[in-house]
Protein backbone atom coordinates (compact mmCIF):
# COMPACT_ATOMS: atom_id res chain seq x y z
CA UNK A 1 0.00 0.00 0.00
CA UNK A 2 1.31 3.56 -1.07
CA UNK A 3 2.13 6.00 1.99
CA UNK A 4 -0.77 8.39 2.29
CA UNK A 5 1.72 11.40 1.03
CA UNK A 6 2.77 9.97 -2.17
CA UNK A 7 -0.95 8.46 -2.74
CA UNK A 8 -1.88 12.09 -2.37
CA UNK A 9 0.75 13.69 -4.43
CA UNK A 10 0.08 11.16 -7.28
CA UNK A 11 -3.92 11.90 -7.09
CA UNK A 12 -3.10 16.31 -6.80
CA UNK A 13 -0.96 15.12 -10.07
CA UNK A 14 -3.59 13.38 -11.82
CA UNK A 15 -6.45 15.79 -11.21
CA UNK A 16 -4.45 18.28 -13.12
CA UNK A 17 -5.19 16.61 -16.43
CA UNK A 18 -7.99 15.88 -18.35
CA UNK A 19 -7.29 11.96 -18.79
CA UNK A 20 -5.53 10.16 -15.68
CA UNK A 21 -4.12 8.03 -18.32
CA UNK A 22 -1.95 10.74 -19.71
CA UNK A 23 -0.02 10.23 -16.45
CA UNK A 24 0.76 6.84 -16.25
CA UNK A 25 3.92 5.98 -16.97
CA UNK A 26 4.71 8.98 -14.57
CA UNK A 27 2.73 7.13 -11.74
CA UNK A 28 4.85 4.04 -12.33
CA UNK A 29 7.81 5.87 -12.32
CA UNK A 30 7.18 7.37 -8.80
CA UNK A 31 5.92 4.44 -7.54
CA UNK A 32 9.18 2.71 -8.63
CA UNK A 33 10.68 5.28 -6.79
CA UNK A 34 9.17 4.37 -3.73
CA UNK A 35 9.55 0.24 -3.54
CA UNK A 36 12.51 -0.04 -5.80
CA UNK A 37 10.71 -1.74 -8.59
CA UNK A 38 7.37 -2.23 -9.91
CA UNK A 39 5.38 -4.85 -7.78
CA UNK A 40 2.18 -6.42 -8.42
CA UNK A 41 0.64 -4.42 -5.83
CA UNK A 42 2.30 -1.17 -7.00
CA UNK A 43 0.76 -2.40 -10.55
CA UNK A 44 -2.69 -2.43 -9.26
CA UNK A 45 -2.24 0.96 -7.37
CA UNK A 46 -1.16 2.63 -10.54
CA UNK A 47 -4.12 1.18 -12.54
CA UNK A 48 -6.52 2.32 -9.43
CA UNK A 49 -5.29 5.75 -9.64
CA UNK A 50 -5.39 5.99 -13.21
CA UNK A 51 -8.53 4.73 -13.77
CA UNK A 52 -6.87 1.41 -15.96
CA UNK A 53 -7.24 -2.28 -16.04
CA UNK A 54 -4.44 -3.56 -14.39
CA UNK A 55 -3.49 -5.69 -17.49
CA UNK A 56 -3.00 -2.29 -19.44
CA UNK A 57 -0.96 -1.15 -16.35
CA UNK A 58 1.46 -4.31 -17.08
CA UNK A 59 1.41 -3.90 -20.17
CA UNK A 60 3.52 -0.75 -20.29
CA UNK A 61 5.36 -1.64 -17.36
CA UNK A 62 7.36 -5.02 -18.98
CA UNK A 63 7.61 -2.52 -22.39
CA UNK A 64 9.77 0.45 -20.97
CA UNK A 65 13.46 -0.04 -20.14
CA UNK A 66 13.26 1.81 -17.32
CA UNK A 67 10.67 0.13 -15.82
CA UNK A 68 11.59 -3.18 -13.50
CA UNK A 69 9.18 -5.39 -12.23
CA UNK A 70 11.89 -7.49 -10.67
CA UNK A 71 14.22 -5.74 -7.78
CA UNK A 72 17.28 -4.48 -9.76
CA UNK A 73 20.49 -2.71 -8.08
CA UNK A 74 21.14 0.07 -6.58
CA UNK A 75 22.68 1.69 -9.31
CA UNK A 76 21.24 -0.09 -12.84
CA UNK A 77 23.78 0.19 -15.72
CA UNK A 78 22.27 0.33 -19.37
CA UNK A 79 24.78 -0.66 -21.35
CA UNK A 80 24.21 0.49 -25.30
CA UNK A 81 23.72 -2.01 -27.66
CA UNK A 82 23.11 -0.31 -30.75
CA UNK A 83 24.88 -0.70 -34.30
CA UNK A 84 27.17 2.39 -33.57
CA UNK A 85 27.93 1.40 -29.92
CA UNK A 86 28.50 -2.15 -31.67
CA UNK A 87 30.89 -0.88 -34.36
CA UNK A 88 32.91 1.05 -31.88
CA UNK A 89 33.73 -1.29 -29.49
CA UNK A 90 30.58 -2.35 -26.98
CA UNK A 91 31.57 -6.06 -26.71
CA UNK A 92 34.71 -5.29 -25.01
CA UNK A 93 32.86 -3.06 -22.71
CA UNK A 94 30.28 -5.33 -22.04
CA UNK A 95 32.43 -8.07 -21.55
CA UNK A 96 34.76 -5.61 -19.35
CA UNK A 97 31.60 -5.03 -17.37
CA UNK A 98 30.15 -8.24 -17.23
CA UNK A 99 34.30 -9.60 -15.62
CA UNK A 100 34.73 -6.62 -13.43
CA UNK A 101 30.95 -7.50 -11.39
CA UNK A 102 30.93 -10.83 -11.75
CA UNK A 103 27.49 -10.92 -13.15
CA UNK A 104 26.01 -11.28 -16.97
CA UNK A 105 23.53 -8.65 -18.90
CA UNK A 106 20.24 -8.80 -16.85
CA UNK A 107 21.92 -9.90 -13.51
CA UNK A 108 22.34 -8.00 -10.36
CA UNK A 109 25.55 -8.28 -8.27
CA UNK A 110 25.43 -10.02 -4.88
CA UNK A 111 25.68 -7.15 -2.59
CA UNK A 112 22.63 -5.13 -4.70
CA UNK A 113 24.49 -2.39 -5.63
CA UNK A 114 24.90 -3.08 -9.86
CA UNK A 115 22.44 -4.11 -12.15
CA UNK A 116 23.57 -4.43 -16.00
CA UNK A 117 20.67 -4.39 -18.70
CA UNK A 118 20.94 -3.80 -21.90
CA UNK A 119 19.38 -1.33 -23.76
CA UNK A 120 19.27 -0.38 -27.79
CA UNK A 121 20.31 2.94 -28.73
CA UNK A 122 20.55 6.15 -25.96
CA UNK A 123 21.23 8.44 -28.62
CA UNK A 124 24.66 9.37 -27.94
CA UNK A 125 26.40 7.65 -30.74
CA UNK A 126 28.84 10.35 -31.55
CA UNK A 127 30.54 9.54 -27.81
CA UNK A 128 30.08 5.69 -28.13
CA UNK A 129 30.36 2.97 -26.89
CA UNK A 130 28.46 4.53 -23.85
CA UNK A 131 25.95 3.49 -20.95
CA UNK A 132 23.40 5.60 -18.73
CA UNK A 133 24.04 4.67 -15.19
CA UNK A 134 20.63 5.57 -13.22
CA UNK A 135 19.69 7.58 -16.49
CA UNK A 136 23.15 9.36 -16.41
CA UNK A 137 25.17 8.97 -19.62
CA UNK A 138 28.93 8.19 -19.91
CA UNK A 139 30.77 7.61 -23.38
CA UNK A 140 33.37 7.21 -24.80
CA UNK A 141 34.32 4.42 -22.96
CA UNK A 142 37.36 2.29 -22.00
CA UNK A 143 38.04 -0.15 -19.15
CA UNK A 144 40.23 2.60 -17.00
CA UNK A 145 36.84 4.87 -17.50
CA UNK A 146 34.57 2.23 -16.10
CA UNK A 147 37.09 1.19 -13.87
CA UNK A 148 36.84 4.71 -12.32
CA UNK A 149 33.51 5.03 -12.48
CA UNK A 150 32.76 1.59 -10.55
CA UNK A 151 35.55 2.78 -8.01
CA UNK A 152 33.80 6.08 -7.78
CA UNK A 153 30.06 4.46 -7.16
CA UNK A 154 31.87 2.27 -4.56
CA UNK A 155 33.39 4.82 -2.73
CA UNK A 156 30.05 6.68 -2.28
CA UNK A 157 28.80 3.35 -1.16
CA UNK A 158 30.59 2.05 1.41
CA UNK A 159 28.55 -0.52 2.44
CA UNK A 160 28.61 -2.05 0.14
CA UNK A 161 32.32 -2.16 -0.76
CA UNK A 162 33.96 -5.90 0.25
Amino acid sequence: MLPADLKKNLQTKIATVSHPRELVVDVLFDIQMHYGHLTDEAIHEAAELCGMAPVEVEELATFYTFTFREPVGKYVIHVCDSVVCWMNGYQTIREYLCSKLNINMGETTPDGLFTLIPVCCIGYCDRSPAILVNRKVHGSLTPAKLDQLIEKIKMENPAHVE
